[in-house]
């Protein structure tokens, strides 16, 4: 690892780009849970949003409207104003001798960028140019789980169901669906405009645009992305992601074929070990991981851990995990904490 790859070590200036979002809201608030060394934060974000004041750590701060400027002394820039938006500051962003921690899909599968989940592949971080990706937010709470398992057996094959909240989708989105519900139970036929559907008691397959081979881009990231960062470039993988009606959590079904069996306490034992990971995993009681467990809180939740009956070699389970927290901005802030001098 060579001196550069870290962080200076002192006090830093800090700058979220796109501090308005949902995402960029959570920032603030673990920046100070988590006592990030921060000297000088800045809020950046569109000429739309600037303006806006927020309250941190007892300051009131107003969002800046983003320029090559706004990066001048900064030392980590914290993205979250999606893939246009990165891609349009990112040398800028360098050139003024930042590290840019990117929660878009823009820079993700790009060869020489750091795809990070801390608990994950931590080493990674220290090969990066100025930019480090931060991984989709299936793609880390899945990864979570994969990874202790992986260790222990060779996977041969994954294949995943999402269950994604409106969260993922931004602040509009989840407002949409309070909005929608409450005009449903009132009687009415709600108008969709942040989503292309309805979310209020409804639920529809990822409305990301459809690829080539008849997937989604959301499900082609969890693909791609799972493959960089576990280092299986071959593994075969296959996803369905759905949008259903929760506000901030989203949960996945999960099958695991591996090389060998995989006895259900055995893996059991490691993912109630795993960092970053909590076990609900009761049969007796029929409890098992839901999106209000994980709601406002770090660790991924797995359960429902079993053997697939039609496949010896294969485990299935159950995960939620709070999209907003670790699904991006944790994840994001844990990234940069790998890069701070000890």
């Amino acid at each position: 690892m060579s001196t550069n790859a870290l962080l200076p070590n002192r006090p830093l200036t800090v700058a979220i780009l796109g501090a308005s979002g949902a995402v960029g809201q959570e920032l603030l608030q673990l920046l100070k849970e988590r006592r990030f060394p921060v000297k000088e934060l800045r809020l950046l974000a569109s000429a739309r949003s600037a303006g806006t004041r927020c309250s941190w750590n007892d300051q009131e701060l107003t969002v800046k409207e983003v320029s090559a400027a706004a990066f001048e002394n900064v030392d980590l820039v914290l993205a979250s104003a999606g893939g246009s938006v990165s891609r349009q500051w990112r040398e800028a962003i360098v050139a003024a001798g930042a590290v840019m921690v990117d929660n878009s899909s823009a820079f993700r599968m790009e060869a020489g960028v750091p795809l990070v989940v801390p608990e994950v592949n931590p080493e990674v971080a220290f090969n990066h140019q100025g930019v480090i990706a931060n991984p989709n937010c299936t793609t880390i709470l899945l990864s979570l789980a994969l990874a202790p398992l992986a260790a222990r057996r060779a996977m041969r094959r994954v294949v995943v169901s999402t269950y994604q909240s409106a969260s993922g989708a931004g602040a509009l989105a989840m407002e949409e669906l309070k909005t929608h519900s409450r005009e449903v139970l009132a009687g009415a036929i709600p108008t969709p405009e942040v989503l292309p559907h309805s979310l209020a008691f409804n639920l529809f397959l990822h409305n990301s645009p459809l690829q080539s081979n008849s997937y989604c881009e959301e499900e082609m990231k969890m693909v791609n992305e799972t493959r960089k960062i576990m280092g299986l470039p071959d593994l075969r993988f296959t996803a369905t992601c759905v949008r259903v009606p929760v506000l901030r959590a989203h949960s996945e079904a999960v099958n695991v074929e591996f090389d060998s069996p995989f006895p259900v306490q055995e893996a059991r034992d490691l993912l109630a070990a795993a960092p970053g990971v909590q076990l609900i995993d009761d049969p007796a009681s029929n409890r098992f991981p839901m999106p209000t467990d994980v709601a406002g809180r770090d660790p991924v939740m797995v359960g429902r851990l079993r053997e697939d009956i039609s496949e010896p070699n294969a485990l299935e389970f159950w995960l939620c995990g709070d999209q907003i927290r670790k699904g991006a901005a944790l994840n994001a802030i844990q990234i940069a904490e790998l890069l701070l001098p000890a």
